[in-house]
Formats: C-alpha cells, sequence, structure tokens
C-alpha cells in the first residue's frame, strides 16, 4: 500500500476522532454564542450531510433520464415525509423504500 494513502487514511481518521471526541470533553457552554468557533460549529452538521449528499448523488446522476427515476423517487420521498414529520428516521426509511420501488418499476 502506498505511503500517501496510509498517511491521508491516518489523518482523517484523527479529524474524524477530534470531531467526534472534541464536543464531549470541551466545554462549549464558555463559547461566546455569536463568536467563529460557535457558528463553524453549528455549520459543521449541516455541510457533512451536504457534502455527504452531494458525494453520493453524483456518480448516480445518469445523461439516461431513465436511470434516474429511482433517484429522484427516493430524494422526493425524503424531503415530502421530513417536512411532513420532522423525523430523521422516517424520512431515510421513506426514501430507501422509494428508491427500491423506483428501482422496482425499472426492472
Amino acid at each position: 500500500m502506498r505511503p500517501e494513502l496510509v498517511l491521508l487514511a491516518a489523518i482523517v481518521g484523527f479529524a474524524t476522532w477530534m470531531f467526534r471526541f472534541a464536543p464531549t470533553k470541551l466545554r462549549f457552554s464558555r463559547i461566546d454564542p455569536a463568536g467563529p468557533l460557535r457558528r463553524f460549529l453549528v455549520a459543521t452538521g449541516p455541510a457533512a450531510i451536504a457534502t455527504l449528499f452531494t458525494a453520493s448523488v453524483l456518480p448516480m446522476i445518469t445523461p439516461d433520464l431513465k436511470g434516474d427515476v429511482p433517484l429522484v423517487f427516493g430524494i422526493g420521498a425524503v424531503l415530502a415525509v421530513y417536512l411532513a414529520r420532522p423525523s430523521v428516521v422516517l424520512a431515510t426509511l421513506a426514501g430507501a423504500i422509494a428508491y427500491g420501488l423506483g428501482t422496482l418499476l425499472l426492472g
């Protein structure tokens, strides 16, 4: 295995661990609510979700619109269920079921 890849994996693993470990040990109650650190921490969660969503969806988009039907069904179901009842669990389940049904309809 290439040393650059091992180093990159170690850096990413450490950063991920710190993002999970630091909030449990640091006292964030003393942070200025209008300060840059607070704004960074508040924005990190939605930014991570948007990044993962983009990285997951981009490879699925095809020039053939018929292949995008399950993706559109899944995203539509997630949005509809989450707007109706703000539950990440229900929205995720609805998206997975809708994606599966979209795939079944094409098959």
